[in-house]
Protein backbone atom coordinates (compact mmCIF):
# COMPACT_ATOMS: atom_id res chain seq x y z
CA UNK A 1 0.00 0.00 0.00
CA UNK A 2 1.35 3.58 -0.64
CA UNK A 3 0.56 4.93 3.08
CA UNK A 4 -1.58 3.55 5.56
CA UNK A 5 -4.07 6.91 5.87
CA UNK A 6 -5.86 5.14 2.58
CA UNK A 7 -7.36 2.76 4.63
CA UNK A 8 -9.16 5.71 6.29
CA UNK A 9 -10.08 6.77 3.64
CA UNK A 10 -11.34 3.13 1.81
CA UNK A 11 -14.45 3.78 4.84
CA UNK A 12 -13.51 0.29 5.85
CA UNK A 13 -11.43 0.42 8.78
CA UNK A 14 -10.02 -3.47 7.65
CA UNK A 15 -8.34 -2.24 4.83
CA UNK A 16 -6.11 0.10 7.02
CA UNK A 17 -5.61 -2.18 9.54
CA UNK A 18 -4.38 -4.82 6.62
CA UNK A 19 -2.09 -2.30 5.00
CA UNK A 20 -0.28 -1.18 8.22
CA UNK A 21 1.18 -4.24 8.91
CA UNK A 22 3.58 -7.11 6.95
CA UNK A 23 1.95 -10.41 5.64
CA UNK A 24 2.36 -12.99 3.95
CA UNK A 25 0.31 -13.54 0.52
CA UNK A 26 -1.16 -16.76 0.75
CA UNK A 27 -3.64 -16.47 -2.41
CA UNK A 28 -1.69 -17.55 -5.95
CA UNK A 29 -2.17 -15.59 -9.33
CA UNK A 30 -2.94 -18.29 -11.83
CA UNK A 31 -4.50 -18.17 -15.66
CA UNK A 32 -7.74 -20.42 -16.09
CA UNK A 33 -9.74 -20.56 -19.58
CA UNK A 34 -13.28 -19.53 -18.93
CA UNK A 35 -16.16 -21.94 -18.27
CA UNK A 36 -18.62 -22.01 -20.12
CA UNK A 37 -22.09 -22.27 -17.56
CA UNK A 38 -24.11 -25.39 -18.70
CA UNK A 39 -27.97 -24.56 -19.60
CA UNK A 40 -29.10 -27.06 -17.08
CA UNK A 41 -27.29 -25.38 -14.30
CA UNK A 42 -29.96 -23.63 -11.81
CA UNK A 43 -29.08 -20.39 -10.30
CA UNK A 44 -29.23 -20.42 -6.79
CA UNK A 45 -31.19 -18.03 -4.63
CA UNK A 46 -29.90 -14.70 -3.37
CA UNK A 47 -28.68 -14.36 0.66
CA UNK A 48 -31.49 -11.95 1.90
CA UNK A 49 -29.66 -8.82 2.71
CA UNK A 50 -30.33 -5.69 4.58
CA UNK A 51 -29.51 -3.30 1.61
CA UNK A 52 -30.45 -2.83 -1.88
CA UNK A 53 -29.53 -0.69 -4.66
CA UNK A 54 -29.42 3.07 -4.31
CA UNK A 55 -28.45 2.86 -0.85
CA UNK A 56 -25.63 5.66 -0.04
CA UNK A 57 -24.17 6.08 2.84
CA UNK A 58 -21.50 9.42 3.81
CA UNK A 59 -19.20 9.36 6.60
CA UNK A 60 -16.78 11.44 8.47
CA UNK A 61 -13.06 10.47 9.25
CA UNK A 62 -11.63 11.83 12.42
CA UNK A 63 -7.56 10.74 12.87
CA UNK A 64 -5.84 11.84 15.55
CA UNK A 65 -6.18 15.50 16.19
CA UNK A 66 -7.88 15.97 13.05
CA UNK A 67 -11.66 16.04 13.37
CA UNK A 68 -12.27 16.11 9.79
CA UNK A 69 -9.86 14.16 8.22
CA UNK A 70 -11.54 12.31 5.07
CA UNK A 71 -15.47 11.94 3.59
CA UNK A 72 -15.83 8.42 2.48
CA UNK A 73 -19.01 7.49 0.73
CA UNK A 74 -19.88 3.65 0.80
CA UNK A 75 -22.98 2.80 -2.22
CA UNK A 76 -24.56 -0.29 -3.84
CA UNK A 77 -24.61 1.14 -7.18
CA UNK A 78 -26.11 -1.95 -9.02
CA UNK A 79 -26.95 -5.75 -8.50
CA UNK A 80 -25.84 -7.48 -11.78
CA UNK A 81 -24.70 -10.52 -13.55
CA UNK A 82 -20.93 -11.11 -13.68
CA UNK A 83 -19.59 -13.86 -15.58
CA UNK A 84 -22.38 -15.98 -14.80
CA UNK A 85 -22.97 -15.00 -11.21
CA UNK A 86 -25.61 -12.79 -9.65
CA UNK A 87 -23.51 -10.40 -7.72
CA UNK A 88 -23.98 -7.12 -5.68
CA UNK A 89 -21.88 -3.96 -7.11
CA UNK A 90 -20.27 -2.07 -3.78
CA UNK A 91 -18.38 0.59 -3.86
CA UNK A 92 -16.74 3.19 -1.56
CA UNK A 93 -14.82 6.53 -2.55
CA UNK A 94 -12.99 8.65 0.02
CA UNK A 95 -11.17 12.01 -0.05
CA UNK A 96 -9.40 13.40 2.58
CA UNK A 97 -9.91 16.80 3.75
CA UNK A 98 -8.41 20.29 4.65
CA UNK A 99 -5.55 20.13 6.64
CA UNK A 100 -4.82 17.07 6.12
CA UNK A 101 -5.28 17.34 2.37
CA UNK A 102 -2.07 19.23 2.68
CA UNK A 103 0.20 16.33 4.27
CA UNK A 104 -1.83 13.33 2.47
CA UNK A 105 -3.91 14.07 -1.26
CA UNK A 106 -5.96 11.27 -1.41
CA UNK A 107 -8.92 10.33 -3.74
CA UNK A 108 -9.09 6.62 -4.02
CA UNK A 109 -12.19 4.14 -4.92
CA UNK A 110 -12.99 0.77 -4.56
CA UNK A 111 -14.66 -1.29 -5.93
CA UNK A 112 -16.37 -5.14 -4.88
CA UNK A 113 -18.50 -7.62 -6.59
CA UNK A 114 -20.18 -10.30 -4.48
CA UNK A 115 -21.70 -13.49 -4.79
CA UNK A 116 -25.10 -12.62 -4.12
CA UNK A 117 -25.23 -15.82 -3.36
CA UNK A 118 -22.35 -17.31 -1.26
CA UNK A 119 -21.34 -13.59 -0.16
CA UNK A 120 -17.69 -14.35 -1.35
CA UNK A 121 -15.44 -11.85 -3.75
CA UNK A 122 -15.89 -12.55 -7.13
CA UNK A 123 -13.87 -9.45 -8.59
CA UNK A 124 -12.56 -6.58 -6.59
CA UNK A 125 -11.01 -3.22 -8.28
CA UNK A 126 -9.12 -0.26 -6.38
CA UNK A 127 -9.00 2.90 -8.78
CA UNK A 128 -5.89 4.86 -5.80
CA UNK A 129 -4.80 8.27 -6.90
CA UNK A 130 -2.65 9.41 -3.76
CA UNK A 131 0.26 11.95 -3.14
CA UNK A 132 0.45 12.37 -6.77
CA UNK A 133 0.50 8.78 -7.64
CA UNK A 134 -2.42 7.32 -9.41
CA UNK A 135 -2.86 3.00 -9.34
CA UNK A 136 -5.35 1.12 -10.84
CA UNK A 137 -5.33 -2.45 -9.79
CA UNK A 138 -8.18 -5.23 -10.07
CA UNK A 139 -8.44 -8.93 -8.95
CA UNK A 140 -10.32 -11.79 -10.02
CA UNK A 141 -11.01 -14.21 -7.01
CA UNK A 142 -11.50 -17.84 -7.71
CA UNK A 143 -11.95 -20.44 -5.26
CA UNK A 144 -9.39 -23.35 -4.87
CA UNK A 145 -10.66 -26.39 -7.54
CA UNK A 146 -12.58 -23.70 -9.39
CA UNK A 147 -12.84 -22.72 -12.75
CA UNK A 148 -13.24 -19.35 -13.54
CA UNK A 149 -15.96 -18.17 -16.00
CA UNK A 150 -14.00 -14.96 -16.46
CA UNK A 151 -11.36 -13.76 -18.96
CA UNK A 152 -7.89 -13.23 -18.51
CA UNK A 153 -5.84 -13.93 -15.37
CA UNK A 154 -7.55 -14.94 -11.46
CA UNK A 155 -6.22 -15.32 -7.81
CA UNK A 156 -6.89 -18.62 -6.53
CA UNK A 157 -8.15 -17.83 -2.85
CA UNK A 158 -9.88 -20.04 -0.02
CA UNK A 159 -14.11 -20.77 -0.51
CA UNK A 160 -15.47 -17.88 1.12
CA UNK A 161 -13.01 -15.18 0.90
CA UNK A 162 -13.96 -11.84 0.75
CA UNK A 163 -12.05 -8.40 -0.14
CA UNK A 164 -12.34 -5.50 2.68
CA UNK A 165 -15.47 -3.99 1.11
CA UNK A 166 -17.47 -7.01 0.80
CA UNK A 167 -16.34 -7.96 4.32
CA UNK A 168 -17.90 -5.08 5.99
CA UNK A 169 -21.14 -5.39 3.49
CA UNK A 170 -21.37 -9.32 5.29
CA UNK A 171 -21.38 -7.80 8.69
CA UNK A 172 -24.63 -6.08 8.09
CA UNK A 173 -26.21 -9.01 6.35
CA UNK A 174 -25.56 -11.36 10.15
CA UNK A 175 -28.53 -11.51 12.58
CA UNK A 176 -26.50 -10.64 15.50
CA UNK A 177 -29.13 -12.19 17.99
CA UNK A 178 -28.63 -15.26 16.60
CA UNK A 179 -24.72 -15.18 15.76
CA UNK A 180 -21.87 -14.44 18.50
CA UNK A 181 -18.75 -14.67 16.06
CA UNK A 182 -18.30 -15.60 12.27
CA UNK A 183 -14.57 -15.50 10.65
CA UNK A 184 -13.81 -14.97 7.12
CA UNK A 185 -10.86 -14.86 4.88
CA UNK A 186 -10.57 -11.97 3.59
CA UNK A 187 -7.98 -10.88 0.89
CA UNK A 188 -7.03 -7.11 0.21
CA UNK A 189 -5.23 -7.82 -3.06
CA UNK A 190 -1.57 -8.33 -1.43
CA UNK A 191 -2.37 -10.27 1.37
CA UNK A 192 -4.61 -12.77 2.86
CA UNK A 193 -5.91 -12.78 6.43
CA UNK A 194 -8.21 -14.72 8.81
CA UNK A 195 -10.63 -11.88 9.91
CA UNK A 196 -12.92 -12.80 13.36
CA UNK A 197 -16.34 -10.42 14.46
CA UNK A 198 -16.92 -11.09 17.70
CA UNK A 199 -20.59 -9.83 19.21
CA UNK A 200 -20.27 -7.22 22.22
CA UNK A 201 -23.15 -6.26 22.77
CA UNK A 202 -26.64 -6.20 21.51
CA UNK A 203 -28.07 -2.66 22.14
CA UNK A 204 -25.65 0.31 22.71
CA UNK A 205 -26.65 3.81 21.94
CA UNK A 206 -24.45 6.15 20.44
CA UNK A 207 -25.03 9.74 19.19
CA UNK A 208 -22.94 10.01 15.93
CA UNK A 209 -23.62 13.23 13.38
CA UNK A 210 -26.57 11.51 11.43
CA UNK A 211 -28.68 11.04 14.86
CA UNK A 212 -28.70 8.60 17.88
CA UNK A 213 -28.89 4.63 17.48
CA UNK A 214 -29.57 1.98 18.54
CA UNK A 215 -26.39 -0.44 17.63
CA UNK A 216 -25.20 -3.69 17.95
CA UNK A 217 -21.26 -3.35 18.54
CA UNK A 218 -19.03 -5.88 17.32
CA UNK A 219 -15.48 -6.03 17.90
CA UNK A 220 -12.61 -7.35 14.57
CA UNK A 221 -9.51 -9.39 15.17
CA UNK A 222 -7.50 -9.87 12.36
CA UNK A 223 -4.74 -13.04 12.27
CA UNK A 224 -2.21 -14.22 10.24
CA UNK A 225 -1.43 -18.24 10.72
CA UNK A 226 -3.38 -18.53 13.70
CA UNK A 227 -1.66 -15.51 15.68
CA UNK A 228 -3.46 -11.95 16.24
CA UNK A 229 -1.65 -9.22 14.43
CA UNK A 230 -0.32 -6.88 17.12
CA UNK A 231 -1.35 -3.22 17.38
CA UNK A 232 -4.43 -3.34 15.74
CA UNK A 233 -7.61 -2.64 17.76
CA UNK A 234 -11.13 -1.95 15.88
CA UNK A 235 -14.91 -2.19 16.23
CA UNK A 236 -17.72 -1.44 14.30
CA UNK A 237 -21.31 -0.21 15.74
CA UNK A 238 -24.29 -1.51 13.15
CA UNK A 239 -27.64 0.16 13.71
CA UNK A 240 -30.57 -2.07 14.68
CA UNK A 241 -33.28 -0.76 12.32
CA UNK A 242 -33.87 -2.19 9.04
CA UNK A 243 -31.08 -1.30 6.74
CA UNK A 244 -28.04 -2.64 9.58
CA UNK A 245 -26.11 0.68 8.55
CA UNK A 246 -22.68 0.45 10.06
CA UNK A 247 -23.18 3.91 12.14
CA UNK A 248 -19.94 4.26 13.57
CA UNK A 249 -16.34 2.79 13.57
CA UNK A 250 -13.02 3.28 15.80
CA UNK A 251 -9.68 1.78 15.19
CA UNK A 252 -6.87 2.36 17.60
CA UNK A 253 -3.65 1.73 15.73
CA UNK A 254 0.26 1.88 15.32
CA UNK A 255 -0.19 5.76 14.02
CA UNK A 256 -2.83 6.97 15.60
CA UNK A 257 -6.95 6.49 16.24
CA UNK A 258 -9.07 6.70 13.45
CA UNK A 259 -13.52 6.94 13.98
CA UNK A 260 -15.53 7.13 11.39
CA UNK A 261 -19.23 8.59 12.17
CA UNK A 262 -22.42 8.18 9.94
CA UNK A 263 -23.12 11.64 8.53
CA UNK A 264 -26.32 10.99 6.49
CA UNK A 265 -27.87 7.99 4.48
CA UNK A 266 -30.13 7.36 1.06
CA UNK A 267 -32.02 4.28 1.17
Amino acid sequence: MLIPLVGMAAALVTRLSFASVPGTCAAQAVTHKPSRKSKSEVRAKDLVVPFRVGETLKYQVSWSAFATAANVEISVPEHRELYGWQAWHFRAVARTLNPVRRLFTIDDQFDSYTDATTFETRQYEQYLNEMGRSLNQQWRFVRDGETTRAPGPAVVVLSGTRDPLGFLFGLRSIDWRKTTDVHWPVYDGHNLYDVRANLEELDDRELVLAGTFSTTRVAIRVLQHGTEVPGINFAVWIANEAEHAPVLMKAQLQFGSLEVQLVSSTK
